[in-house]
């Protein structure tokens, strides 16, 4: 998604890599002899951050979980997900939740076969945004109350 981006690589760097991070990142990474053609040895990653629910506590939002096509199948999304799992846990944190586009097949299916609920189809819940223009509105209307 070329036009997804909309933050720069300062805010980035800013965001999970300062003293206070508002997010923390895994990344999977090969030895020099099995890098890609390019010539990369980060060839996936998974991006989380902390939430809390009312009715059970501490969890973990992974927004982003990424393995390079080419090294799919291999285990690396595996580890990389086991160690959000594992990290989550020593945070005694109950739960992972996250979001997959629903033509995402291959991703959905990895998901159900670690475990992981649908929870559209099971409960019902739907995910909403308020994107940045909405947010603005809605943040105005409390300037008015």
């Amino acid at each position: 998604m070329p036009d997804g981006m909309k933050i720069s690589h300062e805010e980035l760097e800013r965001d999970g890599f300062s003293q206070n991070p508002f997010f923390h990142c895994l990344v999977a990474e090969v030895p020099p002899q099995h890098r890609t053609k390019e010539g990369y040895t980060l060839v996936g990653y998974a991006l989380y951050f902390y939430t809390y629910s009312t009715w059970e506590g501490r969890s973990l939002y992974m927004e982003d979980f990424y393995v390079m096509p080419e090294f799919r199948g291999k285990g690396i999304g595996k580890a990389l997900i086991s160690n959000v799992a594992r990290i989550g846990k020593e945070h005694q944190c109950v739960r992972l939740n996250f979001s997959v586009l629903s033509w995402n097949t291959p991703a959905i299916n990895f998901y159900l076969n670690k475990g992981a609920q649908d929870l559209t189809t099971s409960d019902g819940w739907h995910c909403f945004r308020f994107d940045r223009e909405a947010l603005d509105k809605l943040a105005e209307e409390a300037v008015k109350q």
